[in-house]
């Protein structure tokens, strides 16, 4: 599989405007990566079906799927019907194609495809339920030694597509390779993001072998999914990317002809089987998500393979409608992510029982059967180790289930690694350097264990835009919940000397805006300083001039998370902040703010990643009486959520279509009461972000292109845990503590907030994302934007005790325990300064100190906490209480008056107790 891919000129020119910060993009783009001339195709001949859960049709020539409506739905399509015309010639795959890789003793691998250069198919006789049957053999290529036959199915009700294949020779045949084209409307290219939200599709992969399926979900949010489900025999086991014809290998027939560019993602295969591909183009990948196996067919052997195309009501009913088709279901709890110190649940429910659940590594995961009930098998999770693992359920009938988990350290550890790994390995000092980075974060290659200083996109090592500020923008908001005073000495060098005045203009009527980056390319200014190894030719390169162009805010955000860490440990802390008083950063964080809506107004129109900063700063500042900059703060940011009001979705971005801005939609949204809007947002952040048994894809908000601008390994992929996933759940868990009856909601945001850990490693260094291609199954060798996304777990990072009809006491976050009307919750979420008490709609934050354990009297309905006792920088707590369901009760702190907003109390030598009670 190609390492790389060669985008088309067209896409570059897309890229280049977004990069660069053009302003030439009009406000609301079509979603195309090309002005191409219209061309006319003549129309495909179609046969029309109808099953009691879709209306469909079948190319006339090769019994393809053409179209597939849930019934009733006429005016929505999960394949891209409206590009049937331009995609009906050789090379493009659709729904019904099968791809094919085989060897007999002694030879190599062949592929065959029924889509590289289709032949005339050869129509079968149906029988019951049978809408159409062919032999596709002459379509597969020369010299197949099996026979293919393809069956369209309504079996009872549920659309079935079959595959039957018989070994014609007089020798056996190792199938090594077998998959079929997943083709839905994921291509967003041509449509703006209303016709984008209301038409196109996005696909997630549940690969767990006889358990797996895909969903298929709008993105919109709205509306049914569309499930595939595996028949007997047909294990999802690997899910492979069908390349783009023009940047796969040389003699490589399992691709499509239609670009894998940014609007657009591009096809994958389900995959039965995947040792030829573990042989050959994935030899030198990682551990992939299932052990990749074979079969063989001896002469005259047959065996059939099989899909089932099912809907689910909604996003939220989709483990109901698979527990419905007999498929089993598992539900992870807190997720998939486990760290050493902390105990999961696994929730299994099958029509069989479960007979043996095996780990891979050994020994690295642990389940332990717990009390049953509702239908439910309960185990308890505990991991040992780091890294990848999976537990496969073998069940009775000989099923099995793949789930698979990442493990890590103890959350505070982690955050301590990573703190040490920026503010150590990363650090750099260079009193020399032409480009004033110095002190600064720079990006770091781990595969060469070194700092970058120079990379053709100038932003990597310019500590700006997200590949560049990534870095030092993790070591600042490490700090905001877990200070270390070396570290924050760093900081407030990195700011005061680096970030002011160089990065930051410090001065003038342009004061608090914000460079692109400071590294630049001007050979004649720094004569044989640029290593010449390095094609210095490209768009990337920019020139002084542009890289100290100030209009693009999403470098804003960034600088202002830096002061405003700064401004809440020197209000909050003792000790730890000494250069400058609190009140300075807090009015560098307000001025920083400002500058985006005055300098770079074009795509501040958009919300912003780490956007939820502003909020925290308009509370600071109103917090702290500095009224006349919060009301400017406020009047901005409402011109701007007032925009979005009038959007049906106002979702749009530098790029054609992104996952970025919609969590800071989302807040104004809820600031401002224009609660349907943030209705709104909260969908179509779950189209695009699943629950899976997975911890690659549990939470995984949709990114594929970002490798472009901070990774190693440049491509066109699905990426795992991009920053997305972490900024994603900060709206998700708002929602959620809105309405703690929708677990849903929870479950997708501690699986985002989590998976925004599984980046950094035992040292400490954080990975830009997981390259989820098989040929790859391995974390990118650069930091890049990695620190936008720990942002948004360090925001997140919480402990929630919930209470679910179905499954009964659960902790996300802690360990959990119950003792008759008391239940027990110890928060280990590397935070331990917020706890939500579901039953009680009880949201507690706290700007300093850290909570111990907490206790629910369900009865009583009183919470005891136990804090943390005092440190060196930290004398008292800060305590402040939130109901945030209209129907229940507010809290108070017993025998405690409130300061200001919040609780203020004195913390010991010992833990301190203290008693929350309702309101009467």
């Amino acid at each position: 599989m190609s390492i790389s891919v060669t985008l088309p000129s067209r896409f570059v020119s897309l890229i280049a405007l977004a990069a660069v910060g053009a302003t030439a993009l009009p406000a609301a783009p079509l979603l195309a990566d090309e002005a191409a001339p219209a061309q006319s195709f003549p129309p495909i001949a179609r046969t029309e079906f109808q099953t009691p859960g879709f209306d469909l049709a079948l190319r006339a020539d090769t019994q393809t799927l053409a179209h597939l409506s849930p019934k009733g739905q006429a005016g929505f399509n999960f394949v891209p019907s409206g590009r049937e015309a331009e995609r009906a010639g050789d090379g493009y795959v659709h729904i019904g194609d099968i791809h094919i890789r085989l060897r007999s003793e002694g030879s190599d691998w062949r592929d065959f495809s029924s889509a590289h250069a289709r032949r005339q198919i050869a129509s079968l006789a149906g029988g019951p339920g049978v809408l159409a049957a062919a032999d596709i053999t002459a379509s597969m290529g020369a010299g197949i030694p099996l026979r293919v036959e393809r069956r369209w199915v309504n079996e009872a009700g549920v659309l079935a597509l079959r595959f039957t294949l018989v070994n014609t020779g007089t020798a056996p045949v190792e199938v090594g390779g077998l998959g079929m084209p997943m083709v839905f409307d994921n291509i967003i290219k041509d449509r703006d993001l209303d016709r984008a939200h209301a038409e196109a599709s996005f696909v997630d992969p549940y690969i767990g072998r006889d358990a797996g399926y895909l969903q298929v979900t709008r993105l919109n949010g709205q509306g049914s999914a569309l499930l595939v489900l595996p028949e007997k025999g047909t294990p999802l086991e690997a899910y492979r990317p069908i390349l783009e014809t023009k940047a796969a290998p040389a003699g490589d027939i399992f691709t499509d002809r239609s670009p894998r560019i940014q609007t657009a993602e591009g096809f994958y295969d389900w995959t039965v089987a995947s040792k030829g591909f573990a042989e050959k183009e994935w030899a030198k990948a990682g551990q992939q998500w299932n052990e990749p196996t074979s079969f063989t067919l001896a002469p005259g052997e047959r065996r059939a393979f099989g899909l089932r195309f099912v809907t689910a009501p909604g996003i939220r009913q989709i483990e109901d409608t698979l527990a419905a088709n007999g498929r089993p279901v598992a539900v992870g709890i807190p997720g998939y992510v486990v760290p050493t110190d902390q105990t999961a649940s696994l929730f299994l429910r099958s029509p069989s029982k479960v007979a043996r659940i095996e780990s891979f590594p050994e020994g690295a995961l642990t389940a332990t059967s717990q009390k049953t009930g509702k239908g439910w098998a309960r185990y308890a999770i505990k991991a040992s180790g780091w890294g990848q693992a999976r537990l496969t359920v073998t069940y009775a009938d000989g099923q099995k289930q793949t789930v698979s988990y990442y493990i890590t350290k103890p959350l505070d550890q982690v955050m301590a690694d990573i703190g040490r790994f920026t503010t150590t390995r990363q650090w750099f000092e260079e009193k020399g350097d032409p480009f004033h980075r110095s002190p600064g974060i720079l990006s770091y290659d781990r595969e060469a264990d070194r700092i970058i200083t120079q990379d053709a996109r100038v932003w990597v090592p310019g500590m700006s835009d997200e590949g560049g500020a990534g870095s030092w923008l993790a070591a600042a908001i490490k700090q905001l919940d877990n200070p270390d005073p070396a570290e924050v000495a760093k900081l407030e060098r990195l700011v005061d000397e680096t970030i002011l005045g160089q990065l930051q203009v410090a001065e003038g009527p342009q004061q608090g805006a914000v460079k692109k980056s400071l590294f630049y390319y001007d050979p004649k200014e720094h004569p044989g300083f640029y290593d010449p190894k390095i094609d210095w030719s490209g768009w990337s390169s920019w020139s002084k001039a542009d890289a100290a162009d100030l209009g693009r805010s999403y470098n804003y955000p960034h600088v202002a998370i830096a002061h405003w860490v700064l401004y809440r440990l020197a209000r909050y802390n003792r000790g730890l902040v000494t250069r400058n008083d609190w009140k300075f950063h807090l009015d560098w964080a307000y001025r920083t703010t400002v500058a985006m809506m005055r300098d770079a107004p074009h795509y501040a129109q958009y919300g912003q990643m780490e956007g939820d900063v502003f909020l925290d700063i308009l509370d600071d500042l109103e917090r702290e009486g500095m009224t006349a900059e919060a009301a400017e703060v406020e009047k901005l940011m409402k011109g701007r959520a007032d925009h979005w009001r009038t959007l049906k979705y106002p979702f749009g971005s530098e790029m054609a279509w992104d996952s970025t801005g919609q969590p800071e939609v989302y807040a104004w949204m809820r600031r401002f009461g224009y609660e349907p809007q943030a209705d709104v947002t909260r969908e179509v952040i779950l189209g695009y972000d699943p629950t899976i048994p997975s911890w690659g894809y549990n939470g995984n908000a949709r990114r594929y292109w970002d490798f472009l601008y901070g990774g190693k390994v440049s491509r066109i992929e699905r990426q795992i845990h991009h920053y997305g996933s972490a900024l994603n759940a900060v709206p998700l868990f708002d929602a959620y503590r809105k309405n703690p009856a929708d677990l849903h909601l929870l479950r997708v945001a501690y699986g985002g907030m989590m998976g925004g850990i599984t980046n950094i490693d035992r040292d400490g260094f954080g990975s830009s994302g997981f390259h989820s291609w098989p040929d790859m199954m391995k974390w990118d060798a650069m930091t890049g934007d990695y620190g936008m996304g720990f942002y948004g777990h360090v925001i997140a990072a919480a402990t929630y005790l919930v209470n679910d009809p179905k499954f009964g006491w659960l902790g996300f976050g802690g360990d959990l325990s119950v003792q008759g009307a008391k239940v027990g919750i110890v928060p280990k979420d590397g935070a331990r300064r917020r706890l939500f008490i579901a039953p009680a709609g009880l949201w507690i934050t706290l700007k300093a100190g850290r909570i111990a354990s907490a206790t629910y009297d369900t009865a009583s309905r009183e919470v005891t906490l136990v804090l943390d006792k005092a440190s060196p920088t930290t004398a008292e707590a800060r305590v402040a209480l939130e109901t945030s369901t209209a129907s229940q009760p507010k809290y108070r702190v017993v025998g405690t008056e409130m300061t200001g907003d919040d609780y203020a109390i004195t913390l010991g030598a010992e833990a301190s107790t203290i008693v929350l009670t309702p309101k009467e």
